[in-house]
Protein backbone atom coordinates (compact mmCIF):
# COMPACT_ATOMS: atom_id res chain seq x y z
CA UNK A 1 0.00 0.00 0.00
CA UNK A 2 1.63 3.25 -0.58
CA UNK A 3 2.78 5.79 1.68
CA UNK A 4 0.90 8.51 0.09
CA UNK A 5 -2.32 8.53 -2.06
CA UNK A 6 -2.59 10.69 -5.31
CA UNK A 7 -4.13 13.31 -3.84
CA UNK A 8 -1.89 14.20 -0.79
CA UNK A 9 1.15 13.38 -3.00
CA UNK A 10 -0.35 16.38 -4.94
CA UNK A 11 -0.05 18.45 -1.97
CA UNK A 12 3.74 18.42 -1.64
CA UNK A 13 4.18 18.28 -5.96
CA UNK A 14 1.64 20.71 -7.12
CA UNK A 15 3.42 23.58 -5.21
CA UNK A 16 6.87 22.32 -6.83
CA UNK A 17 6.05 23.31 -10.30
CA UNK A 18 2.70 24.43 -11.68
CA UNK A 19 1.07 25.63 -8.21
CA UNK A 20 4.46 27.06 -7.05
CA UNK A 21 3.84 30.40 -4.53
CA UNK A 22 6.52 32.09 -5.78
CA UNK A 23 6.34 31.86 -9.79
CA UNK A 24 2.55 31.07 -10.18
CA UNK A 25 1.11 32.47 -6.97
CA UNK A 26 3.38 35.41 -6.97
CA UNK A 27 3.65 35.38 -3.27
CA UNK A 28 6.72 36.07 -1.08
CA UNK A 29 8.33 37.77 -3.66
CA UNK A 30 10.28 39.90 -1.00
CA UNK A 31 12.62 37.36 0.52
CA UNK A 32 13.34 36.08 -3.34
CA UNK A 33 14.22 39.39 -3.77
CA UNK A 34 16.63 40.31 -0.34
CA UNK A 35 18.15 37.20 0.58
CA UNK A 36 19.32 35.56 -2.52
CA UNK A 37 22.81 36.95 -2.83
CA UNK A 38 24.38 34.33 -1.62
CA UNK A 39 23.26 30.18 -2.03
CA UNK A 40 24.07 29.56 1.73
CA UNK A 41 21.43 32.28 2.89
CA UNK A 42 19.27 31.18 0.32
CA UNK A 43 19.07 27.38 1.54
CA UNK A 44 18.96 28.43 5.63
CA UNK A 45 16.32 30.36 4.56
CA UNK A 46 14.00 28.07 2.19
CA UNK A 47 15.18 25.54 5.68
CA UNK A 48 13.71 27.85 7.74
CA UNK A 49 10.27 28.62 6.01
CA UNK A 50 10.08 24.81 5.67
CA UNK A 51 10.08 23.91 9.70
CA UNK A 52 7.68 27.21 9.91
CA UNK A 53 5.31 25.86 7.52
CA UNK A 54 5.63 22.29 8.16
CA UNK A 55 5.43 22.69 12.19
CA UNK A 56 2.53 25.53 12.15
CA UNK A 57 0.47 24.10 10.04
CA UNK A 58 0.37 20.90 12.06
CA UNK A 59 0.04 23.41 15.22
CA UNK A 60 -2.97 25.46 13.13
CA UNK A 61 -4.55 22.26 12.29
CA UNK A 62 -4.62 20.87 15.45
CA UNK A 63 -5.96 24.12 17.06
CA UNK A 64 -8.55 24.55 14.79
CA UNK A 65 -11.61 23.30 16.20
CA UNK A 66 -11.19 25.48 19.26
CA UNK A 67 -10.14 28.82 18.13
CA UNK A 68 -12.19 31.21 18.07
CA UNK A 69 -13.19 32.62 14.61
CA UNK A 70 -12.86 36.51 14.92
CA UNK A 71 -9.33 36.17 16.59
CA UNK A 72 -8.19 33.38 14.14
CA UNK A 73 -6.14 35.85 12.80
CA UNK A 74 -3.70 36.60 15.71
CA UNK A 75 -3.88 32.96 16.99
CA UNK A 76 -1.99 32.07 13.53
CA UNK A 77 0.39 35.21 14.11
CA UNK A 78 1.47 33.83 17.80
CA UNK A 79 1.69 30.54 16.49
CA UNK A 80 4.03 31.58 13.16
CA UNK A 81 6.06 34.03 15.13
CA UNK A 82 6.93 31.37 18.29
CA UNK A 83 8.24 29.55 15.39
CA UNK A 84 10.22 31.92 14.12
CA UNK A 85 11.69 32.99 17.68
CA UNK A 86 12.82 29.47 17.62
CA UNK A 87 14.71 29.89 14.02
CA UNK A 88 16.22 33.00 15.10
CA UNK A 89 17.54 31.32 18.54
CA UNK A 90 18.59 28.52 16.94
CA UNK A 91 20.54 30.69 14.06
CA UNK A 92 22.49 32.57 16.77
CA UNK A 93 23.57 30.02 18.65
CA UNK A 94 25.18 27.60 15.25
CA UNK A 95 25.59 30.34 12.83
CA UNK A 96 25.84 33.48 14.09
CA UNK A 97 27.53 35.72 11.26
CA UNK A 98 24.93 34.27 9.03
CA UNK A 99 22.11 34.87 11.34
CA UNK A 100 23.45 39.26 11.43
CA UNK A 101 22.92 38.88 7.09
CA UNK A 102 18.85 37.69 7.90
CA UNK A 103 18.11 38.92 11.04
CA UNK A 104 15.37 41.80 9.45
CA UNK A 105 14.42 38.84 6.97
CA UNK A 106 14.14 35.89 9.24
CA UNK A 107 11.54 37.87 11.25
CA UNK A 108 9.72 39.04 8.15
CA UNK A 109 8.68 34.33 8.04
CA UNK A 110 6.11 36.16 10.54
CA UNK A 111 4.25 38.68 7.84
CA UNK A 112 5.10 36.01 5.25
CA UNK A 113 1.93 35.86 2.83
CA UNK A 114 2.54 31.90 1.71
CA UNK A 115 2.71 30.89 5.41
CA UNK A 116 -0.37 33.08 6.74
CA UNK A 117 -2.08 32.14 3.45
CA UNK A 118 -1.94 28.06 4.08
CA UNK A 119 -2.78 28.64 7.30
CA UNK A 120 -6.23 30.27 6.32
CA UNK A 121 -6.74 28.31 3.63
CA UNK A 122 -5.54 25.21 4.09
CA UNK A 123 -4.84 23.93 7.65
CA UNK A 124 -8.25 25.25 9.43
CA UNK A 125 -10.12 23.53 7.30
CA UNK A 126 -8.08 20.35 6.61
CA UNK A 127 -6.70 17.06 9.22
CA UNK A 128 -2.59 17.00 10.52
CA UNK A 129 -1.52 14.69 7.90
CA UNK A 130 -2.81 16.77 4.85
CA UNK A 131 -1.92 20.12 6.47
CA UNK A 132 1.42 19.11 7.05
CA UNK A 133 2.23 17.47 3.84
CA UNK A 134 0.60 21.17 2.58
CA UNK A 135 3.13 23.17 4.63
CA UNK A 136 6.30 20.76 3.22
CA UNK A 137 4.76 21.17 0.01
CA UNK A 138 4.64 25.09 -0.17
CA UNK A 139 7.27 25.56 2.05
CA UNK A 140 9.93 23.19 -1.02
CA UNK A 141 8.06 24.94 -3.51
CA UNK A 142 9.29 28.15 -2.28
CA UNK A 143 12.65 27.13 -0.95
CA UNK A 144 13.55 25.71 -4.40
CA UNK A 145 13.16 28.90 -6.11
CA UNK A 146 15.07 30.50 -3.94
CA UNK A 147 18.00 28.02 -3.88
CA UNK A 148 17.79 28.25 -7.67
CA UNK A 149 17.91 32.08 -7.74
CA UNK A 150 20.59 32.15 -5.19
CA UNK A 151 22.49 29.86 -7.38
CA UNK A 152 22.77 31.97 -10.39
CA UNK A 153 23.16 35.19 -8.66
CA UNK A 154 26.12 33.93 -6.39
CA UNK A 155 27.62 32.16 -9.51
CA UNK A 156 27.64 35.11 -12.03
CA UNK A 157 27.63 37.67 -9.30
CA UNK A 158 30.35 36.77 -7.10
CA UNK A 159 31.77 33.53 -8.94
CA UNK A 160 31.85 31.84 -5.86
CA UNK A 161 29.14 28.95 -4.46
CA UNK A 162 28.70 28.83 -0.67
CA UNK A 163 31.63 31.45 -0.83
CA UNK A 164 34.27 28.75 -2.45
CA UNK A 165 35.72 30.29 -5.99
CA UNK A 166 34.53 28.19 -8.42
CA UNK A 167 35.39 30.07 -11.77
CA UNK A 168 38.87 30.46 -10.64
CA UNK A 169 40.36 33.48 -8.71
CA UNK A 170 39.54 36.97 -10.19
CA UNK A 171 42.44 38.74 -8.70
CA UNK A 172 45.56 35.90 -10.11
CA UNK A 173 42.95 35.61 -13.23
CA UNK A 174 43.23 31.70 -13.05
CA UNK A 175 40.75 29.50 -13.99
CA UNK A 176 37.79 31.32 -16.65
CA UNK A 177 39.04 34.60 -15.37
CA UNK A 178 41.94 33.80 -17.36
CA UNK A 179 39.95 34.15 -20.20
CA UNK A 180 38.74 37.55 -19.82
CA UNK A 181 35.61 36.49 -17.54
CA UNK A 182 35.07 39.36 -15.27
CA UNK A 183 31.79 38.55 -12.87
CA UNK A 184 28.74 40.91 -13.17
CA UNK A 185 27.91 43.19 -10.48
CA UNK A 186 24.53 43.60 -11.01
CA UNK A 187 23.65 40.04 -10.54
CA UNK A 188 23.98 41.07 -6.85
CA UNK A 189 21.78 43.82 -6.41
CA UNK A 190 18.08 43.06 -5.83
CA UNK A 191 16.72 43.34 -9.49
CA UNK A 192 18.94 40.75 -10.80
CA UNK A 193 16.39 38.63 -8.25
CA UNK A 194 13.33 39.74 -10.33
CA UNK A 195 14.75 39.05 -13.43
CA UNK A 196 16.02 35.27 -12.77
CA UNK A 197 12.56 34.60 -11.63
CA UNK A 198 11.18 35.83 -14.58
CA UNK A 199 13.17 33.84 -16.69
CA UNK A 200 11.88 31.18 -14.80
CA UNK A 201 8.00 32.56 -15.05
CA UNK A 202 8.94 31.90 -18.99
CA UNK A 203 10.56 28.89 -18.63
CA UNK A 204 7.38 27.34 -16.28
CA UNK A 205 4.65 28.98 -18.81
CA UNK A 206 6.95 27.50 -22.24
CA UNK A 207 6.86 24.26 -20.86
CA UNK A 208 2.54 24.58 -19.10
CA UNK A 209 0.89 26.86 -21.53
CA UNK A 210 -2.08 26.03 -19.26
CA UNK A 211 -0.44 28.87 -16.99
CA UNK A 212 -0.60 31.68 -19.61
CA UNK A 213 -3.28 33.70 -18.42
CA UNK A 214 -5.84 35.49 -20.42
CA UNK A 215 -5.32 38.75 -21.74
Amino acid sequence: MALLSKKDANLILDPLADNNPITIQVLGICSALAITAELKASVVMAISVLFVMGVGNVVISLLRNVIPSKIRIIAQLIVVATLVIVVDQMLKAFQYELSKTLSVFVGLIITNCIIMGRFEAFALGNGVWRSFLDGIGNALGYGIILIIVGFFRELLGSGTLFGFQVLGDPIAKTGLYATGYENNGFMIIPPAALIVVGIIIWVQRSRNKALIEEA
